[in-house]
């Protein structure tokens, strides 16, 4: 099948791929880039959008997810999504990336490691939508309380500032906190990144925001 229409009726209904879809569903030949794959309800929004606008979508999951769909838009890549000289060439293939969806494995260096891979072959003014940055809904006592996501999550949210700080002039970056949250980030130029600047004193975003909600 092309894409799954029950699956992308799952991802309009999603506030947070409801989203994504909002910000993309006019934009013309998107070459996407789509780290993490699962039961492929993303992977339908993005064949969806590239059979009505034009474009490309490559996948990479650990898990083989290729016999999901049969579309020869799309290009599944069984593989860790830190395979890069093996996935870098298949987007040199496709020809540069205006699009990368994030929502793999959500481990703050690992998120900063592909991030920064990825970056370089992501075009000006091109997106990046991070998911999974919102500790909120893992905090004790929340209605997903988990203490290892809770702690990734925010560290991960927590990385990108890191990234933002030191590299204020090179993208946009907005925050969604809906359910476990997103990151929009908006590519402002080709200069190279700078690495991460720490930021002191940071856990008392985290001290603040318990305060909110209990």
């Amino acid at each position: 099948m092309l894409y799954d229409e029950n699956k992308l009726k799952i991802a309009l209904d999603d506030v947070k791929l409801n989203f994504i879809h909002k910000e993309i569903e006019k934009i013309k030949n998107l070459k996407i880039l789509e780290l993490g794959v699962k039961n492929g309800i993303s992977t339908s929004l993005f064949l969806k959008i590239c059979e009505e606008n034009g474009g490309n979508l490559i996948s990479v999951d650990i898990n083989d997810c290729s016999k999901l769909y049969s579309n020869e838009k799309w290009k599944f890549i069984h593989s860790r999504d830190d395979n890069f000289s093996k996935i870098n060439e298949e987007i040199k293939r496709m020809g540069g990336l205006n699009l990368i969806y994030i929502d793999s494995y959500h481990e703050p260096n690992h998120v900063k490691k592909i991030f920064y891979n990825y970056y370089n072959l992501l075009s000006e003014n091109g997106l990046i939508f991070i998911d999974d940055i919102s500790w909120l809904p893992y905090l004790k006592s929340s209605y997903r309380e988990n203490k290892w996501v809770e702690e990734m999550n925010f560290k991960t949210f927590e990385k990108l500032l890191e990234i933002k700080l030191s590299n204020e002039n090179n993208f946009k970056i907005e925050f969604s906190f809906e359910k476990s949250g997103m990151a929009k980030i908006l590519k402002l130029n080709l200069n190279d990144l700078n690495e991460p600047k720490k930021i002191e004193r940071t856990r008392t975003i985290k001290s603040f925001l318990r305060e909110i909600i209990n």
